[in-house]
């Protein structure tokens, strides 16, 4: 079974000044690529003013991501995006967005020192973000009678089991976010209703 893996609890955002040059550090948590571009532009937004918005993020269990990716924003090659990464990879985080805004102070910190300035940023804000457990689940489809919905709900309920869309025609379908560790107290569950359910695959 997959073990759960830390994510971001939530945004945070902290700020250092490094000979004039002010870097400002976000995190958030992402799990699509979408969500790391609506973080991105927001960035934008909030700093048009901004000489670089350097940034990578990983999605995925730490240590064998799904995707993972980079951008030093027109600082010199290797300097921003990178130590950021490694920051993250370090940390054991998963589904994880580090943005570094920078405005130029005007005194040139050079290869070394953007490196050291930008690993720095990132390490502000992902040693202090709160780690919540992502918990990997399989998504159900359940067909039953309008009035197998009650107990259903009861069971997600006391199983602290993400309720998704419920649909009412002819019976009534339910689809169901379980845990992995959960699927076989949820598969005796329908059995013993005689509901008709499928895990997605």
């Amino acid at each position: 079974m997959k073990k759960d893996y830390p994510v971001p609890a939530g945004y945070l955002e902290r700020e250092t000044e490094i000979k004039k040059s002010r870097f400002i550090a976000r995190i958030a948590p992402v799990a699509s690529r979408d969500e790391v571009k609506t973080w991105l532009e927001k960035a934008h937004q909030d700093h048009p003013d901004a000489r670089h918005i350097c940034w990578a993020y990983q999605i995925g269990r730490p240590g064998s991501a799904a995707e993972a990716a980079m951008n030093d924003d027109g600082e010199p090659s290797g300097t921003a995006g990178k130590p950021i990464l490694s920051v993250i990879q370090h940390k054991d985080m998963g589904d994880v967005l580090v943005m570094v805004i920078r405005y130029f102070g005007g005194i040139k910190l050079g290869a070394g020192g953007l490196v050291r300035a930008y690993a720095g940023a990132a390490e502000s804000v992902l040693s202090e973000v709160g780690r919540v457990f992502h918990k990997p689940v399989r998504p159900v489809n359940v067909v039953m009678g309008f009035a197998d919905e009650q107990p259903l709900r009861h069971w997600c309920d006391v199983n602290s089991v993400e309720l998704g869309a419920v649909t009412y025609g002819a019976s009534v379908t339910a689809r169901v976010l379980v845990p992995e560790d959960q699927a076989d107290a949820f598969s005796a569950f329908c059995d013993a209703h005689k509901l008709d359910y499928s895990f997605e695959t």
